[in-house]
């Protein structure tokens, strides 16, 4: 994923769309505007975002309408949507979802939960896109082909423990604390006691047998994965 996320908004009133802007900007985001959906598929048509927010009521073609042809382009459906809108009945979140949305927020909506809401989408995407090999020391991780290996040798890891070690491999030698780990791993938008970090990561040492030494518990801050590990800091 880019540093900066770029964020299509397609929203015809100014003020929503300019706080919205501002506050994705403040968060890392790159925002652009388009009020109606002929300025959207320009926006479109330019550069592919890497999610929509996109309003359910709009002058000229609706949201509902651009989230179905949108999803029906080949060059477009892999797009995260999100719809935008003052429609909170049922019937009106299933036609957004069958309409090809990834989520639905209902205005007014706090800039937290929106910020939640796209970090969520954009992760469940990303692995579609990953396609790396991350290498730390002997031990290595593909992405694209959910392989481990140790020292050439190839090891069979769980899949929470594989996105647990990958996300630990993408940053070496960083601490993580468990709510850091619980956020990245399993997502914001789910409710996991932080023990069960420790039941995961116990899982994961017993999975890389001689490698295990490498994910190294920090009394007191959480875990780090290091290419020196010392034999005394495995214990938990």
């Amino acid at each position: 994923m880019k540093n900066q996320p770029r964020v299509l908004i397609v929203e015809d009133e100014p003020a929503i769309a300019e706080l919205i802007a501002v506050n994705l900007r403040h968060n890392g985001f790159q925002p652009v505007w388009a009020e109606d959906g002929a300025a959207a598929q320009r926006e479109m048509d330019a550069a592919l975002p890497d999610a929509i927010l996109l309003d359910w009521m709009l002058p000229g073609q609706s949201g509902l309408a651009l989230a179905r042809k949108w999803r029906g382009d080949a060059r477009t459906k892999a797009v995260p949507i999100l719809m935008l809108t003052a429609r909170g009945d049922e019937p009106d979140r299933v036609a957004g979802l069958d309409a090809g949305a990834d989520d639905y927020i209902t205005k007014p909506f706090s800039t937290q939960e929106l910020l939640a809401r796209i970090r969520a989408v954009l992760r469940r995407r990303a692995p579609e896109q990953a396609s790396e090999t991350v290498t730390v020391g002997a031990l290595s991780l593909d992405v694209a082909t959910h392989r481990v290996h140790w020292q050439g040798q190839p090891l069979k890891v769980g899949p929470t423990e594989f996105k647990l070690l990958g996300h630990l491999m993408k940053h070496p030698e960083r601490v993580h604390s468990r709510a850091q780990l619980l956020d990245k791993v399993w997502g914001d938008h789910v409710f996991i006691e932080e023990r069960t970090v420790d039941v995961h990561v116990k899982r994961l040492r017993e999975a890389l047998g001689a490698a295990g030494a490498m994910v190294e518990t920090v009394r007191g801050a959480g875990y780090r994965l290091t290419a020196q590990p010392q034999q005394a800091s495995r214990a938990a």
